[in-house]
């Protein structure tokens, strides 16, 4: 430790020096790039070093009460990106150890390196300003400016305050001095390059309001523009799961086209007051730097749809997309919706993306209050449409097919009626088809025109795939899952459906890898912990399946789909009478919830009682429980295949070759 009575200026930890001034990392004196949210987590770490520092604190540090945020999943996920930065492991840390379901603690030893005089600093970071300043408690803050054009002129509105007025007078003084940086920068290169752009990201649009709780709405801005360009046969477009992850970091462009794979970046930012919007949007060739285009749009709340329409229009015009016909009705295609319902709409989505039994509840009941606000907007209908496909779906819900199969229909139709050209209605019908009616033919043409309708739709892919899996087709299965992923890659319902694909495919090793990568994203995320129990079983190794399946029961709190496939393993692997105290209890459970029979027909498989397995699968046929559609390749079923009774179930299920 180092001795100095001046105050520190940097830690030295292992071949790493962190700049507390600048918030800068370095290794073997060559900088690392890391994201505000990693390097505020690494200064915290740092600063109560050997100490736990819980999850609790963390998120109080990082987001204020108020913020509309998916804490788990982003505190996760800024774990792993600083130990990305620091070539770090979860289960063999040098640096970082987490404590599960509790918090972090930073392990090696640090050096303190003293300065006799400490300034202040701004340095560039991606593709803002990071100004930084010693704090005396420790928190570092970081104060993000992120150069914008400047606003096009407009008449203001009687409604807005003054004190908005001023803010947004400094604003554009600020924004302008940005831009001249820029255009300075731009003014270096030498060859003009070519604007035909095939592939972008649209980065989360940022919350300049006062009200720090329209957070929401400048998401939903963000979503709607990819919504908008992803009708664009010709275009691939990022979705909206793996945008996300940018939010609030200012890593360089250059890294998040390498990341995501782009050739282009849309950005933006979102001024709203009263019931008057501001958009300020700009695009950018990211080879070059070179900014295609900016501008700004302000209009009645109302009219946001069309204002949408209207960005969409010009980043397309700009690079030189040829469009068809049918492409042009998509894309100029605008609705108008009321405001409440649109919130309501963005408020849902919300919740709907934290694909958890208490989110998917909230999400409904925004979708239908969107719904009551305006009766006729169709992406409310498929949004509950979605909810209820997913809520119902056997490895996530404990809600019967008989309860959930008809509101998801009805929403999905009623969506349809109001639009047939959305090709997330399209998906959610299909859903249905799959899921529940076991009309194969229907879905299969139904997943087609989804794809058709907005080609880098990855709720589209993700879903045919599990359609073609289930038909035995696990080569194209596992080809649309990757479609999927390069159009959402950083999204964790992607990344465990690959996963879970890989498994039902046989391939184990695979599903090992892609199950531990999604877990290190989510390491609280549950599907991941459940299927890779299952694929450890398959392979054997008892003792990992049975840590990973108990730490899936944990998290889901005894969960039917979790209890089983622990108690199945426990069978399997020579513990019946643990196996068949874990059946009792899920007996038990019917009583009060509902447990598919397809779960209890895997635990009578696994130990051996094959007689009573097909009983509890016959069952679950007649339930139209949504697990059974998997009984062509399921490797929980293998020991029951040759059996005349599951070969008959196969045939009533009619399962196209």
């Amino acid at each position: 430790m180092n001795n100095s009575t001046l105050p520190a200026t940097s830690l030295r930890f292992g071949a790493y020096e962190f700049d507390l001034r600048s918030g800068e990392l370095r290794k073997h004196g060559i900088r690392i790039k890391l994201q505000e949210q990693p390097c505020q987590i690494l200064a915290i770490l740092l600063e109560h070093r050997g100490e736990m520092v819980t999850r609790e604190q963390l998120q109080h540090r990082l987001w204020p009460s108020d913020t509309f945020v998916d804490f788990d999943h982003g505190l996760n996920t800024a774990v792993m990106r600083l130990r990305e930065a620091l070539s770090d492991s979860s289960d063999n840390p040098r640096f970082i150890e987490t404590l599960p379901r509790r918090g972090y603690r930073f392990l090696a030893p640090v050096e303190e390196k003293s300065a006799s005089v400490i300034e202040t600093t701004s340095v560039p970071s991606g593709h803002g300003v990071v100004s930084q300043s010693p704090a005396s408690n420790g928190d570092l803050p970081l104060q993000v400016l992120s150069p914008a054009p400047p606003l096009t002129a407009t008449k203001p509105d009687a409604r807005v305050s003054r004190p908005a007025l001023v803010f947004l007078s400094a604003l554009v003084v600020l924004l302008a001095t940005a831009v001249a940086f820029r255009s300075f920068r731009k003014a270096s290169a030498a060859v003009p390059p070519s604007n035909q752009l095939t592939s972008l990201v649209v980065l989360p649009f940022e919350n300049l309001s006062a009200d720090k709780d329209q957070a929401y709405f400048a998401d939903g801005m963000t979503d709607e523009l990819i919504a908008h360009l992803a009708k664009i046969r010709s275009l691939r477009v990022i979705s909206r799961t793996s945008s996300m992850e940018y939010k609030g970091t200012h890593k360089a462009l250059s890294q998040i086209a390498r990341d995501l794979n782009v050739d282009s970046v849309v950005e933006g930012t979102v001024l709203r007051s009263g019931d008057r919007v501001r958009i300020t949007a700009e695009l950018v060739q990211v080879a070059t730097d070179r900014h295609l285009w900016a501008e700004t749009y302000e209009s009645q709340l109302g009219d946001i749809l069309t204002l949408q329409s209207h960005v969409a229009s010009a980043i397309v015009n700009e690079i030189r997309i040829k469009l068809t016909p049918e492409d042009q009705v998509r894309l100029a295609s605008t609705r108008p919706v009321s405001t409440e319902s649109y919130e309501n709409y963005l408020k849902g989505r919300y919740y709907w993306n934290k694909r958890s039994q208490e989110g998917l509840t909230k999400a409904i009941d925004y979708f239908q209050l969107a719904i009551e606000k305006d009766p006729n907007y169709a992406l409310a209908y498929a949004g509950l449409a979605d909810c209820y496909s997913i809520i119902g779906s056997a490895i996530v819900g404990t809600v019967p097919t008989a309860e959930v199969a008809p509101k998801a229909r009805a929403a999905a139709l009623k969506s349809l009626e109001l639009d047939n050209t959305l090709a997330e209605a399209h998906t959610s019908l299909a859903t249905v088809r799959f899921n529940y009616d076991w009309d194969w033919n229907a879905a299969a043409s139904g997943f087609r025109r989804a794809v058709e309708l907005n080609p880098s739709y990855a709720t589209a892919y993700q879903r045919n795939s599990l359609y073609l899996m289930s038909m035995g087709r696990t080569s194209e299965s596992i080809a649309e899952m990757n479609r999927a992923h390069d159009l959402d890659p950083l999204s964790i319902s992607t990344n465990f459906s690959l996963g879970w694909r890989l498994y039902l495919a046989r391939e184990y090793d695979q599903a090992i890898e892609q199950l531990r990568n999604t877990i290190d994203m989510d390491p609280q995320f549950v599907l991941p912990h459940l299927v890779l129990g299952q694929t450890y079983e398959q392979k054997k190794m008892y003792d990992q399946a049975i840590a990973e399946l108990r730490r899936a029961t944990d998290i889901s709190q005894s969960s039917p789909p979790a209890a089983a496939a622990l108690a199945r393993t426990y069978a399997v692997s020579g513990r019946a009478d643990e196996a068949r105290k874990l059946l009792d209890q899920l007996m038990e459970q019917s009583k009060k919830r509902y447990v598919s029979p397809f779960y209890i027909a895997i635990v009578y498989a696994g130990l051996g009682e094959n007689d009573r397995a097909l009983d509890w699968l016959d069952k679950a046929y007649a339930d139209h429980s949504n697990a059974i559609v998997f009984a062509k390749v399921d490797p929980q079923l293998d020991s029951l295949r040759s059996t005349p009774r599951f070969q008959a179930l196969l045939h009533k299920l009619a399962l196209p070759n």
